[in-house]
């Protein structure tokens, strides 16, 4: 297993995003934009929920981007996502990759973009950490089983963090175990270096950038019914939220 398969095991979890961000949607959302799209692997999930559903994934990572082979309703682009024109549905930027873009200049400048993008009804969505612990730095573990029995601790570290500036740096370790052995580890897999965006920050950027109606909504639904269609709600008080949080922000309009 390479860095980008640990990642897709330890980080993200397409099988549940995806009828989330069509709940956020509220309609029938068909053409996915995935932005900072990595291995593409949400773009991945929703052509195989989505009825004749297509998905545009944009990244600067060819090799990533592309590991998954080509699919005749994704469309895979090698580049920089503020160039977009592509028409969709529901725009999702993950994994806090909004704070690729370090000044309000920069964010307003591409949330502009995404709001050209969007088809009528359409959506943008993000994700993005705060509370109390937002600018500690520190680590936490987490641990997966894998089918053979191996386990892979997924370590995720803040290893610097200034609320002068907004600026932190964090980074993504994973180990792979067998009866307590150490087969494998890969420290360091992923560095990044954001600006943590706060919620009001954003949603005063997606405000200035044109946007109608800015909501906050937890990364778990309210209601799931027999069928696997998820409801969810916006957030209305502060107090809904957890000491520290990950929240997804949705624009519209």
């Amino acid at each position: 297993m390479d860095r980008h398969d640990l990642y897709e095991l330890c980080v993200q979890s397409p099988k549940h995003l995806v009828p989330l961000l069509i709940a956020i949607h509220g309609g029938k959302p068909t053409v996915l934009g995935e932005d900072f799209a990595g291995t593409a692997a949400l773009s991945c999930q929703w052509v195989k929920d989505i009825a004749g559903g297509r998905a545009v994934a944009i990244d600067l990572d060819a090799e990533a981007l592309t590991r998954h082979g080509e699919h005749e309703r994704i469309t895979r682009l090698v580049a920089d996502v503020r160039t977009a024109d592509e028409p969709v549905d529901v725009l999702f930027v993950g994994n806090f990759s909004i704070g690729y873009l370090h000044s309000r200049a920069e964010l307003v400048s591409y949330l502009k973009r995404v709001r050209s993008r969007l088809n009528a009804g359409g959506v943008f969505v993000c994700d993005t950490y705060g509370g109390e612990s937002a600018f500690l730095t520190g680590h936490v573990h987490r641990y997966h089983s894998l089918a053979d029995g191996r386990r892979v601790r997924y370590t995720w570290e803040q290893r610097s963090a200034d609320p002068l500036t907004g600026r932190v740096i964090d980074v993504l370790h994973f180990r792979v175990e067998r009866g307590g052995i150490i087969e494998d580890e890969l420290r360091d897999a992923f560095v990044y270096d954001w600006r943590l965006w706060s919620v009001p920050e954003l949603r005063d950027a997606l405000t200035d950038a044109g946007f109608a109606q800015t909501h906050v909504y937890q990364k778990l639904p309210d209601a799931e019914d027999e069928d696997g269609q998820v409801y969810i709600e916006p957030v209305r008080d502060g107090e809904e939220l957890e000491d520290s949080f990950i929240v997804l922000v949705a624009a519209r309009g």
